[in-house]
């Protein structure tokens, strides 16, 4: 038997015929499904160096298990601080069943361990059908050893589906298990 992970296995199961049951699909082609997750995790142009680039690289690497690469800023800003060629972020694209694992560590084991923590903002739609997620310190996530941990930087998860509309994405990440705020829990 062929390993799965457990959302995608949801997805196959109980998931396609939720959405065509209660959006009357007519095929199930038609069915909307996460396309790909994309983390983004800015860096402090003011307190860059090597280390602080390669140890960022590192702890995002471990946190999605896929190699992680930088960004470069495009132009000079005086305002920031800024040169051209300056590496400003951060950014790894999770697909297939390495975007599974990375959702079920996500819903299952990093947000619980948010501080206070109600549920994720269920307003943060594009209008096209993707969902983005601010998190605001990346020791939620257990790959990360707090004590050599020097800078904690915050991160930005996007969740891209094949939905044009924010009420079927919406209602597809809801049944993954992303828990979004209710009027109970605030």
């Amino acid at each position: 038997m062929n390993y799965c992970p457990r959302p995608k296995y949801l997805y196959k199961k109980k998931i396609i015929n939720k959405l065509i049951e209660k959006f009357n699909y007519k095929s199930v082609m038609q069915v909307p499904k996460l396309k790909k997750i994309v983390i983004n995790q800015g860096i402090n142009v003011l307190i860059y160096d090597n280390k602080t680039i390669n140890n960022a690289i590192n702890n995002i690497t471990a946190i999605t298990g896929q190699k992680a690469i930088y960004c470069l800023s495009k132009r000079d800003e005086s305002g920031f601080k800024l040169r051209k060629g300056t590496p400003i972020s951060i950014k790894v694209t999770l697909r297939r069943d390495i975007m599974y694992e990375f959702l079920d560590r996500l819903i299952n084991i990093a947000l619980p361990r948010v501080r206070d923590f109600v549920g994720v903002n269920k307003n943060s739609f594009d209008g096209e059908g993707n969902y983005n997620l601010g998190i605001s310190e990346q020791i939620i996530f257990p790959e990360i050893n707090t004590d050599s941990l020097k800078n904690n930087f915050g991160m930005n998860i996007t969740f891209v589906t094949s939905s044009k509309k924010n009420k079927e994405a919406k209602y597809l990440l809801y049944l993954f298990g992303l828990p979004f705020k209710t009027k109970k829990n605030v």
